[in-house]
């Protein structure tokens, strides 16, 4: 549910839940820069650093992120990575954000971008993604102070805000003072617009603040100052080396998709691949879908694929050509009768932004009976995999190595890993290796004398062929479920439609033997009835036809682990600098792209990408220990 509000003239809102006036958008911006930006020390605080960390106690109205992105944008010392946290109880509608913050010129532009990623806010946490991927808001939506404590976030400023204490006393508790205070740096500057509110809630802060370890400074302006510089030892920020190194070890997509984030923070990445080119692998898959998974009790499993398909398509904005490398126009799910898989009241809040009931007329441009149990992912689409690949590849940084099988992992006296090959050529050497190769994982695990991962391979088969003019009114958009149908993708020589794939489990073997590749397209055709039955027909043809170049098969293995959720992080306590991404399943397109910022926000420490809850549920040490038990 968005926050309640009233407008009493054009530029100032009232929130109807807590009974208050906010600042209109001139005096917001003011005291954004006023109070906030020079009470931090901002911009010369930040200047030259790699990356900057605000926290945010109340976003609102977003006015002073937007004010922060503008004078970051605006300074030529500006930090590589801005990172801006935030808290919100409930999130603002969107035409309220947009209309507060339209009211100032110079924001305009600004607010524009940030209302385009506005959507979908549900309680947790969300990454938008500004810049290029350099500047980051890092969105709770929930309690204040139980997010503060749950996400465990480490601040380099803070930005006391909200409501005056009068009207919103738990923004301004003790308790979210004192996980506020866990979340800052030692050196951290906050700043507050407590003395703006009145004298006494100025001076309660103020004994506050000074209780939990902030030195208060005296001020004549509109609001408080503080340094967080406690008389009890708080933990320094490790040192980090002026151009760390990594090396990758496989260039499918979850190879990239780490490169690519720690390329962006300033890391030089070797990645190493025994193929001639990128994405030979599961990865090369001619197109496949993105898209959330469907729980009615919401659970971890499609909470964090709604994270990997907001990762998704913010990366896929940035890089590919829309209708001829992806198109995100929605995906339709075809789900068992009466079970349509959303939580109750789903409809009646930003759940809808994600999914919701497929409309009647939808369902017939699927050729599906109007009373079909279907849902419709307005958050979804078709990518080729290969050209995303491709793209993250080529980002600055990245050195790119293929041809070259490992047959040795070892590190040397200084720590660092070292990679080699049969002849014992060094390939690449580097403090961090990570092993992003699926099935082959554990390969490279028994070189590096690391415990094995319980991995499970799964072996399965693309059909696809040409489409005809007869096949022209197959569904403008895909149909998933058991199985998925994806029509009308650009190939190059016209369009073509994909159906499948197989999940042949404990399969490794490929190519397929002859009649296993007839099975294999027998299972695809065998599914269309229940999935599209109106393509059934036209479809047909292919499959029975002897014609060369009506029919093609394309089949490769992933590999998933017991729980189904992707493996990413440090293999073993004893084998510092060894990690891996990898376990996608067949939702590699969905989580790739989570799982490299993942990887990267750990090794920078750095805000999570997703709610810290479902980052651990993701990391390496579980699947290690229950293979260890």
């Amino acid at each position: 549910m968005a926050e309640g509000i009233d407008w009493l003239d054009d530029s100032t809102p009232f929130s109807t839940r807590f009974g208050a006036r906010y600042h209109g958008a001139h005096s917001a911006l003011a005291r954004a820069r006023t109070v906030f930006l020079q009470g931090c020390g901002l911009p010369q605080a930040w200047a030259g650093a790699p990356q900057w960390r605000i926290l945010e106690s109340c976003f609102g109205f977003g006015i002073n992120f937007l004010a922060t992105w503008a004078a970051w944008r605006a300074d030529p010392q500006r930090p590589r990575i801005l990172h801006f946290m935030a808290v919100q109880a409930r999130s603002a509608a969107a035409a309220d954000l947009l209309r507060m913050a339209e009211r100032e010129p110079e924001l305009a532009p600004l607010a524009r971008e940030l209302h385009a990623q506005y959507w979908g806010l549900l309680p947790g946490v969300h990454r938008l993604v500004f810049e290029g991927g350099r500047v980051l808001l890092t969105l709770a939506i929930g309690d204040t102070c139980a997010q503060l404590r749950e996400q465990g976030w480490q601040a380099d400023a803070v930005f006391l805000d909200g409501l005056p204490p009068a009207h919103h006393p738990g923004l301004w508790s003790p308790h979210t003072l004192q996980a506020l205070a866990r979340c800052c740096r030692r050196g951290a500057r906050l700043a507050t617009c407590a003395g703006a509110h009145a004298a006494d809630a100025a001076g309660t802060v103020r004994k506050a603040l000074a209780q939990r370890g902030f030195r208060v400074e005296e001020s004549t302006g509109p609001g408080l100052q503080a340094w967080y510089e406690p008389p009890w030892d708080a933990p320094a920020p490790a040192p980090r080396s002026a151009e760390p190194a990594c090396i990758v070890i496989g260039a499918g997509l979850a190879g990239a998709a780490c490169a690519a984030s720690l390329a962006r923070r300033g890391w030089q990445v070797d990645v190493i691949d025994a193929a001639p080119t990128p994405a030979a692998g599961a990865s090369g898959l001619p197109v496949g879908l993105f898209g959330p998974h469907l729980s009615s009790d919401d659970n971890v499993f499609t909470r964090v694929s709604r994270a990997g398909v907001r990762a998704m398509l913010q990366q896929s904005q940035v890089l590919l050509q829309g209708g001829v490398d992806w198109n995100p126009g929605g995906v339709l799910e075809r789900r068992p009768p009466g079970k349509p898989g959303l939580p109750p009241g789903w409809s009646d809040g930003p759940g809808a932004d994600w999914n919701h009931a497929a409309p009647a007329a939808t369902l017939r441009a699927a050729g599906l009976p109007e009373d079909s149990t279907a849902c419709w992912h307005a958050r979804a689409g078709w990518v080729r995999p290969a050209r995303l690949v491709e793209r993250l590849l080529a980002q600055p940084g990245i050195h790119l190595r293929l041809g070259h099988c490992v047959a040795a992992l070892q590190r040397n006296a200084s720590g660092d890993w070292q990679v080699l090959d049969a002849q014992g050529t060094l390939l690449a050497q580097a403090p961090l290796l990570v092993l992003a190769t699926g099935p082959a994982t554990n390969a490279l695990l028994d070189l590096a004398q690391a415990p094995h991962l319980p991995l499970q391979p799964v072996r399965g088969q693309l059909s696809w062929g040409p489409q005809t003019a007869a096949m022209a009114v197959l569904p403008p958009f895909p149909i998933n479920g058991n199985g998925a149908l994806i029509a009308h993708v650009p190939n190059g020589r016209g369009t073509a439609w994909h159906l499948g794939a197989t999940f042949d489990r404990d399969e490794e073997h490929l190519p397929l033997r002859p009649e296993e590749q007839a099975a294999a397209h027998a299972t695809n055709q065998g599914r269309l009835p229940g999935l599209a039955p109106g393509a059934e027909p036209l479809l047909r043809p292919a499959f029975e036809a002897a014609a060369p170049g009506a029919l093609h098969a394309w089949a490769s293995v992933r590999c998933t682990a017991p729980d189904r959720l992707p493996c990413v992080g440090p293999v073993a306590a004893h084998l510092p600098g060894l990690w891996v991404s990898t376990a996608m399943g067949a939702r590699g397109l969905t989580r790739a792209v989570l799982c490299g910022e993942l990887l990267a926000a750990w090794l920078q420490d750095e805000p999570l990408p997703l709610d810290a809850r479902l980052a651990r549920a993701l990391r390496a040490e579980r699947l290690i220990a229950r293979a260890t038990e």
